[in-house]
């Protein structure tokens, strides 16, 4: 697994993004989260060692832009070289996140036709609101490997009707000491309706604030994959 960040900086977009660690984190550093800027190791999928190799190493799956977005509008002048370096790496499999689905048509490249057989896409969803939104557009849009993430997930929703073609769906809390609930009963509903699609399902993380059993129990960040893992609810 490797980490790809082109960029960093963001900008809060949803409700999902109200207790943002990216941006709680650079507040305390001082840093200004809204300003976007490329970074040194830009080009990392195509860095190559003095041998000539790759110093990213063949089969692995890369992450990016997991502390920004990459179909964000400040990256638009940038994107087009992520493209051509992944491509170049068709070894790699490549992962992004995105809340900003609705431009995904305007950030691909000429040559993406039905999608790049190494990249997976994830749509990320908080409440029904941004599920209806942003997967009703999901749905339609010519991507070869779709992942939903619902995380932080912040209500209880509803994805039934757009599971066709999606991989996998990953659930997952709200880590942050004012942290909205999650309810043990929402995760496992998304769970029944991945189960009746045979779509892969994956809880990833409880939330600080994680009701069970109608009981509310206050988490330590370090327990909250390791706790949604014993759950044992992986499907």
């Amino acid at each position: 697994m490797a980490m790809w960040n082109p960029w960093r900086g963001c900008h809060k977009y949803s409700e999902g993004c109200k207790f943002c660690y990216i941006h709680k984190g650079d507040s305390k550093r001082g840093i200004d989260t809204n300003k976007i800027v490329k970074l040194e190791k830009f080009d990392a999928p195509i860095l190559k060692n003095k041998k000539g190799e790759y110093r990213m190493k063949s089969g692995q799956i890369v992450y990016i832009c997991f502390s920004t977005d990459f179909l964000l509008e400040d990256a638009d002048l940038w994107r087009d070289e992520c493209w051509k370096m992944i491509k170049e790496r068709s070894d790699l499999t490549f992962i992004f996140l995105t809340k900003r689905i609705e431009r995904f048509l305007d950030c691909i490249p000429s040559d993406w036709k039905d999608g790049y057989d190494n990249v997976v896409v994830g749509c990320t969803i908080e409440n029904q609101d941004r599920a209806d939104f942003r997967l009703s557009i999901f749905n339609r849009l010519p991507i070869k490997h779709k992942n939903i993430i619902c995380q932080p997930l912040i209500e209880k929703v509803d994805i039934s009707t757009y599971l066709d073609n999606v991989e996998l769906v990953v659930v997952g809390g709200e880590s942050d000491y004012n942290a909205r609930l999650l309810d043990y009963e929402w995760v496992l509903a998304i769970r029944e309706q991945c189960i009746e699609k045979n779509v892969h399902f994956q809880f990833r993380q409880c939330g600080t604030h994680f009701v069970k059993d109608g009981k509310t129990y206050c988490l330590n960040v370090r327990e909250l994959c390791s706790q949604a893992k014993k759950a044992g609810i992986d499907y």
